[in-house]
């Protein structure tokens, strides 16, 4: 039986969380929910909590415990991590955690409004079969794209374009420098592609695992006045050859099955889907 502990990171303390993700995660498609990278792309806000929850076991592994240590977090195992996105709380797990303890853990983050989970099985909940989301897989291979990196001199045009692809985004320059500048930024590459006249015309922020390891898209977007002239794909396959020459496996992106446009992108850019993925939701809450 599991004896937990739940610690609540501000973004500058989470790097035994990040540490841990990347532990976790396989060299094909994310088996949890949270790849290093959601935690990287969270970190764009200064009010950002994670949650890492550790097994305070005497036989916890030594090596856990000496990451957690040069820390100052814990001298206990990692055993699962999340965050609250939205009314959702995401989490991935290590291969050995006890479902059954993180999910009484969790209760109290639970409240009422709070009514999915992502990668965590509540008892009583059901899988929302009605929303799934699909999970691409790409498998490295020779790139041809009109995507450059990001430089500081483009961040105003990345957070444009991400204004621009998702309505209602607020995002700034400056939430884009806090994150690079956040634990998990130096594990963000960033691709960005321009209209034949210079216009900023779609982006997409890739996130490294480790080498041997998947890594993540997140987030992918084209500028609504530039839609259907292939930027989007151009911006993925750039983010992808990033990746893998750092040595990515694999690279991964979600999205709903719901969005056909978003799945005909990444099928177009050379990604297939590899399984879907269900919410857990309470009964009557959403």
């Amino acid at each position: 039986m599991a004896s937990l502990s739940r610690h609540r990171l501000s973004p500058a303390d989470t790097g035994p969380a990040l540490r841990a993700l990347r532990a976790w995660t396989p060299p094909d498609a994310p088996s949890g929910s949270l790849h290093p990278g959601d935690v990287g792309w969270l970190l764009r806000r200064d009010d950002a909590t994670v949650f890492l929850w550790t097994d305070t076991r005497a036989d916890a592994r030594a090596d856990a415990q000496t990451s957690a240590r040069a820390e100052g977090v814990t001298t206990a195992a990692p055993v699962a991590v999340g965050f609250l996105d939205g009314p959702v709380l995401r989490v991935t797990t290590a291969p050995d955690a006890d479902l059954g303890a993180l999910a009484a853990d969790a209760e109290d983050l639970l409240v009422p409004g709070n009514d999915a989970t992502d990668g965590l099985p509540v008892p009583g909940w059901e899988p929302d079969t009605e929303e799934p989301w699909l999970v691409f897989s790409w498998t490295p291979e020779p790139v041809s794209s009109r995507a450059v990196q990001v430089t500081e001199s483009d961040t105003a045009d990345r957070a444009l374009v991400h204004r621009a692809a998702f309505t209602g985004s607020t995002l700034t320059a400056d939430h884009w420098r806090t994150m690079k500048k956040s634990p998990a930024g130096h594990l963000a590459v960033e691709t960005l592609v321009r209209t034949p006249a210079g216009e900023p015309a779609a982006a997409a922020t890739g996130w490294f695992g480790g080498t041997g390891r998947c890594g993540l898209l997140e987030p992918v977007g084209t500028h609504a006045d530039h839609r259907g002239h292939g930027y989007g794909r151009d911006a993925v396959r750039g983010a992808c050859a990033a990746l893998a020459d750092r040595g990515a496996s694999a690279v991964a992106v979600l999205t709903p099955a719901s969005n056909e446009a978003a799945a005909a992108l990444y099928r177009s850019a050379g990604f297939t889907v590899v399984r879907e993925n269900l919410d857990w939701t309470r009964p009557g809450g959403m």
